[in-house]
């Protein structure tokens, strides 16, 4: 997977317009093997964007319908920090098992898992992926690909913001060398064990320097900390 994490940010990097954007979305959800990807933004004015793979068809009927409003996948996730199983949200209202009957009918997977985006000044974005497994097929997907996904969303959050505000840079605090080297082990696949034995620290001072790290960056977890660094020039991988 490490090379599709390569490719993605370079793909994402050529990217310079929403258009663009979305093509590459295709391009994405081919190399990650799955049903479907959707990105979808809300900026803190109302204005919306989205890149996905759906039938169009499904698309408008959403729209026209306003789905958002019992969706709950977006329900859901607007009140999550986390990436979120979408079999572990509420399907019990009978207009949500509704809807999730016309969206089968339309090309929705059995499986989903979405990714929460906190963006600057009250942005609000969501990342899915959406796929046809049985349960143990799809968690060993999750398992093995859950860091990659991550670091997806906020690649594309960061793109999206660029193409919509002409840059995707915030001021951000310099990290100190110590900090840029926890996260650089981390963004190179090796856990925090591991990461803390190649530094020769123990596991408490690695996390120190990860949580540091994090709060200066304005990342809500570890994953979007490494997101957010590379993005920023901060690590050489």
């Amino acid at each position: 997977m490490r090379r599709n994490r390569e490719w993605f940010i370079e793909r994402l990097a050529s990217v310079t317009s929403f258009k663009g954007l979305n093509a590459a979305i295709f391009e994405i959800r081919d190399q990650f093997e799955v049903d479907h990807l959707v990105y979808h933004s809300v900026n803190s004015t109302g204005e919306q964007y989205a890149a996905l793979t759906y039938d169009q068809g499904w698309v408008d009927q959403y729209i026209a319908q306003d789905y958002a409003r019992l969706d709950p996948v977006v329900l859901g996730c607007y009140r999550r920090f986390h990436p979120v199983d979408w079999k572990k949200l509420d399907w019990t209202p009978k207009a949500a098992r509704q809807f999730l009957g016309e969206a089968g009918e339309n090309g929705l997977g059995n499986q989903g898992y979405s990714i929460p985006i906190r963006g600057p000044s009250g942005q609000f974005a969501l990342f899915s992926i959406n796929h046809r497994a049985n349960d143990k097929d799809w968690q060993t997907y999750r398992d093995e690909h859950l860091a990659d996904l991550i670091l997806l969303a906020h690649f594309i959050n960061q793109k999206a913001l660029e193409i919509e505000r002409g840059t995707d840079r915030v001021e951000v605090q310099k990290l100190s060398p110590r900090e840029i080297d926890a996260l650089t082990l981390l963004a190179t696949g090796l856990n925090r064990a591991q990461a803390a034995d190649t530094l020769a620290i123990s596991e408490h001072t690695l996390r120190v320097y990860i949580e540091s790290a994090r709060f200066k960056l304005g990342a809500t977890n570890t994953t979007h900390a490494v997101a957010r660094a590379l993005a920023y020039g901060l690590l050489v991988v």
